[in-house]
């Protein structure tokens, strides 16, 4: 079997995972938390907001990393390559559509991230650095006799924790737009990643406090000034969009039709890895927190999904359905540039520089979960050996076809999700909001 037949072999169990096994979980599980704490996400949002200003302003001493330091280093992780590029595959592949299944991906995805976070830090212990360990792997094992689901759960997030995908995307926009010997853009790239990540969530933290805000702000600004100068489109758009979410549409220029079914698992599958829904990476990194309790830890996670599902992912979909570049066959990564480029200059200087940065943050925080996934497979050698794992994996995935390392992160991605989503629905009962 060739390597080529290999990743069509893989692209058909990852859509056969997401559009039968992952999507329905994630809807039903989803639907059943937004029921019973009543559209807790949306009810209690000025809660959310409130609990986000109280974190700011809570003192930086005492135990564990600070409250904000880890929200940022969660969404350093959702809020990257997957709202810019990932998003634009997804509305290639399946129609304008998908964007409307992420919104509510998105939505029940709230409840769900916010019953990992939930768990993850009421199941966290002590470790030997005076913080805390906490995630999945912990709340398993209130969930399962044994440790093999524990284990297989930590050997899969290692796996999610090299994102292969996003360095992929990173080093062939600089490559491609600046003119870099690809094996220098390598090299730049690990030893800034390697050096961040080693000083844990607290490094990340504070590298993320300051990425994510300014990216925002610039990204969000650019799209406020296009859109707004095309006020009288934007009803169009929102109907193509709803329309084709329900009917499907023609994608990729006409050659292959996204139905109903794709546009949703699309839509689903892409949300979820922007968002990091339900993967367990989220439920690792707030558990680091010095905050006491679950539940208004927990909270800053809704705030996160919001900032990235219902601002950076809408955001991108309406510029490149404004433009019209997502129907015209060119590589995902180079989707956006294409549609800045229409209204700012120098777009092919500044979107590597943008890449850069997101992948950047993103990276340093996977790989810092996959590190203390690593850790509790192995105490001693854990680290070590994944630093080598994750140094190669990096390599030999740059040379390889963007869409094989996205299925590579997508299946893993979807396995993870059910694990967990089985764990929180078992442990439903000891969530409190």
């Amino acid at each position: 079997m060739t390597f080529i037949h290999l990743f069509k072999y893989l692209d058909s169990i990852d859509g056969y995972l997401w559009s039968y096994l992952a999507i329905p979980m994630i809807i039903i599980i989803g639907l059943f938390l937004t029921f019973r704490f009543r559209c807790f996400q949306v009810v209690k949002f000025p809660t959310v907001l409130k609990t986000f200003y109280d974190s700011a302003r809570s003192k930086r001493e005492g135990k564990g990393v600070h409250p904000l330091n880890a929200f940022f280093a969660s969404i350093g992780g959702c809020i990257g390559i997957g709202n810019i590029v990932a998003v634009c595959t997804a509305i290639q592949i399946g129609g304008p559509g998908a964007i409307f299944w992420m919104w509510v991906a998105g939505l029940i995805g709230m409840i769900i991230k916010y019953s990992e976070i939930y768990l993850g830090v009421r199941y966290r212990v002590q470790n030997d650095r005076g913080g805390y360990d906490g995630g999945p792997m912990f709340y398993l094992k209130k969930v399962v006799k044994g440790p093999f689901l524990p284990i297989l759960f930590a050997i899969l997030l290692a796996i999610y924790g090299t994102e292969v995908y996003m360095f992929n995307v990173v080093t062939h926009s600089i490559t491609e737009n600046w003119h870099i010997n690809r094996y220098l853009v390598i090299l730049a790239i690990l030893v800034p990643l390697v050096y961040t990540s080693s000083g844990g969530i607290m490094r990340v933290g504070k590298v993320s406090i300051v990425i994510i805000p300014v990216f925002l702000i610039l990204f969000c600004g650019m799209s406020l000034w296009i859109l707004a100068s095309h006020l009288t489109e934007l009803p169009g758009l929102l109907l193509l969009i709803i329309k084709s979410a329900f009917t499907g549409h023609a994608s990729l220029g006409g050659f292959a039709g996204a139905g109903i079914l794709l546009a949703m698992s699309q839509g689903v599958a892409r949300g979820c890895y922007s968002g990091d829904i339900g993967v367990g990476y989220a439920g690792i990194v707030h558990a680091e927190s010095r905050q006491q309790e679950p539940k208004k830890q927990a909270q800053l996670s809704i705030l996160g999904i919001f900032l990235d599902t219902f601002v950076v992912c809408t955001f991108t979909t309406l510029l490149i359905l404004l433009t019209g570049v997502w129907n015209q066959g060119m590589p995902a990564s180079m989707m956006v540039q294409r549609a800045l480029e229409q209204f700012f200059p120098y777009m092919n200087f500044f979107m590597p520089l943008f890449l850069f940065i997101l992948g950047y943050s993103s990276l340093i925080a996977f790989f810092v979960v996959g590190l203390k996934c690593a850790k509790f497979l192995h105490p001693k050698k854990g680290e070590r050996v994944y630093y080598l794992y994750a140094i190669a994996s990096f390599v030999v995935f740059t040379f390889v076809d963007q869409s094989y390392a996205l299925t590579l992160m997508s299946i893993v991605g979807g396995i993870l999700l059910c694990i967990n989503l089985f764990a929180i629905h078992r442990l439903r009962r000891e969530i409190e909001f």
